[in-house]
């Protein structure tokens, strides 16, 4: 199978996220929690790093549950910092927990994630490859940032649109490209 090219064959947790779940149109809550804090720990690094320690997020994470991640306090995410199989960072930590509330709140403002999401990108899947940013991230970004949300900047946002497949970027090249067409 050919495979878009920043997929790395050699790590089969990356083919498997390549392959059937990256790019496909997800709108349930849970999911988008999940992924929306994964990313803002991407910030700086490689996805496939954030990817590689997905397994242990979750446990740590409490299955990404987010009501428990709301209520997480100072003492829950000093034993975060100090689990080796996440990324420690201190302030993407804090953030994590920030960031859950304010997606809590913005649920009850829209009745889900999904559908503020599509306030910014309207009903359809946007289908463009070869960009890091765009219009539509730049606002999410904007409009999270002015609720409070740290980490969550165009490039991250733009990131997590693709991954949850409301921007489509499989490459011309991929054959999940290909199979998309059909």
């Amino acid at each position: 199978m050919k495979r878009c090219s920043w997929c790395n064959e050699k790590n089969p947790i990356y083919v498997e996220y390549h392959d059937n779940e990256w790019g496909k149109l997800q709108t349930d809550d849970a999911y988008l929690f999940e992924m929306l804090i994964l990313e803002s720990f991407q910030a700086g690094l490689s996805w496939e790093c954030v990817l590689n320690k997905r397994e242990n997020f979750r446990e740590a994470y409490d299955g990404f549950d987010m009501g428990k991640v709301c209520a997480y306090d100072e003492a829950k995410k000093a034993e975060l910092r100090s689990n080796p199989g996440l990324i420690r960072n201190k302030l993407k930590i804090d953030a994590s927990v920030g960031n859950a509330r304010i997606f809590r709140e913005i649920v009850g403002e829209c009745g889900s994630f999904y559908d503020y999401l599509k306030n910014f990108t309207g009903p359809d899947i946007i289908f463009e490859c070869d960009k890091t940013t765009s219009e539509i991230s730049d606002k999410i970004s904007a409009d999270l940032k002015k609720r409070g949300m740290k980490f969550v900047g165009s490039t991250i946002i733009y990131s997590f649109l693709q991954a949850v497949g409301m921007i489509y970027s499989h490459e011309e090249s991929c054959d999940m490209c290909k199979l998309a067409e059909e």
